[in-house]
């Protein structure tokens, strides 16, 4: 009896032994790899730099006064449309002391001069009728008589247009009255009714009154990077998109970069302007920000492929295409532009052809476990 027992232990420790040797054997030993694969397929592909900035009129203009003196009248506030020569302000004139007292003096003078010489002409004529004078010496006072009428009248009207910047003759406001000189909309009235202005003038740039712009015709005002300046030109196209307005793109065309870059933060920066075409239905805004794609190069309906499939080696881009099943081989291609996620294929791969792309996520998991 003990001696059954006793082979009937040994049984089962050997069983045990050696389940645990196949059990560790099995769990050792590597199971193949498993990858995924993928197909090329056809689109479009689009080379490109960005470059921010915002949306600015190409024509915004400060309206300035032609005389110092405090605003009396605002005929305009922002949002307003205004064509050229509208109305903007008026403005009251406050003369400079020392020339008004100059302009008092000169007319004081001139009436003296002009009683002066009207009692020689009187004088004068009534003798060239008589015949006791010459006619050459009656014209010497009949000029002089017309000389001194006209120096009154100016000084009169110089009087006049520095107290009230109205002339006596015309009867009409000159530079008392602010007009717009293009047409647009009024984009900021930086000034109110009572303030003080400066005229505009060789030595002053003058107070601004109001900044009108127009909104028809907006340009896109950018930089690039030195490192991508030298792949755009003149007549580009832009794809921009606009921070205020949300899943909409407008589109531009590049017009002028600058040839001298500025130093921002440590790199060197080149201004871009560009043409904005408007859409009929939205308004654009002056200043909004926004971000701007610069086609560099573009092709439509093309073979693609996911960049990260490929390994590049020297000069050469190799796949591993799939020939049976998990059994791929080194396979050198010819690739075109990228845009940084896919790039285009010259040769080597059509639709139907099948890449390695990674293994599958299941075999991770057990390969972890």
């Amino acid at each position: 009896m003990k001696k059954i027992v006793r082979i009937s232990l040994l049984v089962i420790i050997s069983i045990v032994f050696i389940g645990t040797i196949v059990f560790l054997y099995q769990k050792s030993e590597k199971k193949p790899v498993e990858y995924k694969t993928e197909k090329p397929s056809i689109s479009n592909i689009i080379k490109k730099t960005v470059a921010t900035g915002s949306v600015v009129p190409r024509k915004e203009i400060e309206i300035k006064p032609k005389v110092s003196g405090i605003i009396q009248t605002l005929y305009v506030e922002p949002g307003d449309m205004v064509k050229k020569g509208d109305l903007i302000a008026k403005v009251k004139i406050i003369p400079n002391m020392i020339s008004l007292n100059n302009a008092e003096t000169r007319l004081k003078q001139a009436k003296i001069k002009f009683k002066d010489v009207k009692l020689i002409f009187k004088r004068q004529k009534e003798l060239f009728n008589k015949g006791v004078i010459a006619q050459a010496e009656f014209q010497k006072n009949e000029l002089d008589y017309q000389s001194a009428q006209e120096e009154l009248e100016s000084a009169e009207n110089n009087l006049q247009l520095i107290k009230e910047g109205v002339l006596k003759k015309s009867g009409k406001v000159t530079n008392t009255i602010i007009r717009s000189t293009i047409s647009g909309m009024v984009l900021n009235v930086p000034v109110e009714e009572g303030n003080s202005v400066i005229e505009s003038n060789t030595f002053n740039p003058g107070t601004t009154l109001a900044i009108v712009a127009d909104m028809n015709d907006m340009i896109f005002l950018g930089k690039v990077d030195e490192t991508e300046v030298g792949k755009i030109k003149q007549g580009m196209d832009l794809m921009l998109r606009i921070g205020a307005i949300e899943n909409d793109t407008f589109y531009a065309r590049l017009e002028y970069i600058s040839p001298k870059g500025i130093e921002e933060n440590g790199a060197i920066q080149f201004e871009i302007k560009a043409d904005v075409k408007l859409k009929e239905t939205q308004f654009i805004r002056a200043g909004y920000s926004a971000n701007a794609d610069i086609v560099l190069d573009k092709r439509d309906s093309v073979i693609t492929i996911k960049e990260s499939l490929i390994e590049f080696k020297n000069d050469t881009a190799f796949v591993m295409l799939q020939k049976e099943n998990q059994v791929f081989e080194q396979l050198a291609i010819e690739t075109g532009i990228s845009d940084g996620i896919n790039i285009e294929v010259l040769s080597g791969l059509d639709t139907i052809s099948k890449v390695r792309a990674g293994v599958l996520e299941e075999k991770k998991e057990e390969k972890e476990n």
